[in-house]
């Protein structure tokens, strides 16, 4: 993938993660791309990565083998219709985060027969430990989903999946999941400081917590039903505590918000895909 020109339309926090991500794993600066009409975030992008920067989106896709599309959804339409042309001639493969544009969407503003990743990143991507789910259509390669998965693995995990439907599941599940993490965290701060603690304290706490729980369970072959019956000595205060989100129904409540997500996605996929 290294002797391919990578080009970004759009210099938002998502693109600039990548291209860092991406130049620590020694993707050569001088193969990247950029677009944007914020010139400061471009001058910032040029300045500590020495990557090429333009306002012109043409002018990168001019350039490009593959394209990244790193601009708001609802602004995407206008974009990549206004790239047709370029795209036409250079059918380059295009790599897609815009949260709930389908690759269909995106073939038909594009004049069609175009190759298209779609992925789903997450927040966490931003500090290099992100997840990411993937999925193809039917016009890219083996050698383009290696090319795709090259890029997205520079900020974190990836993962594919077949039909594209279910990347809304990925959205209900790792691409809103980091809120999920912060609300239980906030809770627990919250809970710490009713028993006592004060807010620093309870702060620190709950987010070493999180950060040790969260590195056990991706070291560990234990599934988290396992670890958690690991830690939970009976009688004790584990157990107590487990007992009453238990009595609460916090299983079910996840699994309700997590189908409202999913739901939202595919509503958002419609609405933003006319």
């Amino acid at each position: 993938m290294k002797q391919q020109v990578l080009g970004f339309i759009g210099a938002g926090n998502m693109a600039a993660s990548l291209i860092s991500g991406l130049i620590a794993d020694h993707y050569p600066a001088d193969r990247i791309w950029v677009s944007d009409v914020n010139e400061a975030a471009l001058t910032h992008l040029a300045e500590r990565y020495g990557v090429h920067t333009t306002p012109r989106n043409a002018e990168v896709a001019e350039h490009a083998e593959i394209l990244v599309l790193a601009v708001k959804p609802q602004i995407l339409r206008a974009v990549v219709e206004e790239l047709a042309g370029p795209l036409q001639a250079r059918h380059p493969l295009l790599v897609s985060i815009a949260a709930g544009i389908t690759a269909v969407s995106i073939d038909r503003w594009a004049g069609g027969s175009q190759a298209i990743v779609r992925c789903m990143p997450n927040t966490p991507a931003m500090v290099k430990t992100g997840a990411t789910g993937l999925c193809a259509n039917a016009a890219v390669s083996e050698a383009q989903r290696s090319q795709a998965e090259a890029i997205l693995r520079a900020v974190g995990l990836t993962v594919w999946v077949e039909d594209e439907t279910l990347l809304d599941a990925v959205t209900a599940l790792s691409g809103s999941g980091p809120a999920y993490f912060f609300l239980m965290m906030e809770a627990m701060e919250d809970a710490g400081v009713a028993l006592g603690l004060d807010r620093d304290t309870a702060r620190l706490l709950s987010q070493q917590t999180a950060l040790g729980a969260g590195r056990i369970a991706i070291e560990s072959d234990e599934p988290p039903a396992e670890l958690r019956r690991r830690v939970t000595s009976p009688g004790g205060t584990t157990e107590r505590a487990i007992a009453t989100f238990e009595e609460g129904g916090l299983s079910p409540l996840v699994a309700k918000a997590m189908e409202a997500a999913a739901r939202r996605a595919a509503e958002l996929s419609l609405q933003l895909g006319t």
